[in-house]
């Protein structure tokens, strides 16, 4: 059962952290303390060597026929921000969701979103931002900022554009209009559409399949994907070139390279 008092649920299991945004009865709203939270348990599996992947989805909501992974910013809270002024709602909401998303975005481990439920606004924009993402064939979406007055703020005028092309982000931004998890899948936004008992084993088959393969290779085609793509192609060519000579003194490019000279499996170190 979750704990209430626990913005963000922790648990590790076979090198997999499972991260749970704990709102239920808010729908998973995130309000300052669950950014927050997110921001720290993030900042410490970064350096948890045990932990080689990361999940995060959302509480179970209460018995109300309608599930959540996030739906999005807390609105009670975010509207006293705006009703302080500009420096205030940039300070407090603006810039710690941007943090937020923008932390997914580089962090140098994979994560994966496991979509079990609503993703409106801020979930989506945590969707958006993670590198990879799978969805329960019961998820929705939708960038509903819109519909009270605003343009949405954790970064998704810029990265839904750049996943799924100007025109068909514009119509979703423009609208406010709920879509599917199939859509989601057409746009680029997730990788995977499962039933919904099949979306947190989806999701760790996801990660294990990725653990097979050195850590250091993992997090250098994270970073130099995550560089690149909003780089110039010469430009994110050195970036490949530079998180490649990286590994070169490294124990797992090496170990890589022996391995299939003599056609056995690598054992792997992570430096």
């Amino acid at each position: 059962m979750p704990n209430p008092a626990e913005p963000v649920l922790y648990e590790v299991a076979d090198g997999i952290a499972t991260l749970t945004l704990n709102r239920p009865a808010k729908l998973n709203a995130i309000n300052y303390a669950m950014a927050d939270a997110l921001l720290t348990r993030l900042d410490r599996l970064e350096v948890e060597g045990a932990v080689r992947a990361v999940i995060l989805t959302g509480a179970e909501t209460p018995k109300t026929g309608e599930q959540a992974f996030s739906a999005g910013g807390d609105i009670h809270e975010f509207s006293e921000s705006v009703a302080a002024g500009p420096e205030a709602a940039l300070r407090d909401f603006v810039r710690r969701g941007q943090a937020m998303t923008a932390r997914i975005e580089a962090f140098s481990k994979p994560i994966i979103v496991a979509v079990n439920g609503l993703a409106f606004g801020g979930g989506c924009e945590i969707t958006e931002a993670a590198p990879l993402a799978v969805a329960s064939e019961t998820a929705i979406f939708a960038k509903p900022e819109i519909k009270l007055g605003m343009p949405p703020t954790f970064g998704g005028t810029q990265r839904l554009p750049r996943l799924a092309g100007r025109k068909r982000a514009l119509e979703l931004l423009l609208t406010g209009e709920t879509f599917s998890p199939g859509r989601a899948l057409e746009l680029g936004l997730i990788n995977q559409v499962v039933a919904p008992d099949d979306l947190l084993p989806a999701a760790r088959d996801l990660a294990r399949r990725i653990m097979e393969f050195s850590p250091l290779a993992v997090s250098a085609i994270l970073g130099a994907v995550t560089r690149g793509i909003n780089l110039s192609i010469a430009e994110g060519l050195l970036a490949e070139g530079e998180s490649f000579a990286r590994l070169v003194p490294s124990h797992d490019l090496g170990e890589g390279l022996a391995a299939w000279k003599a056609r056995r499996p690598a054992v792997y170190e992570g430096r």
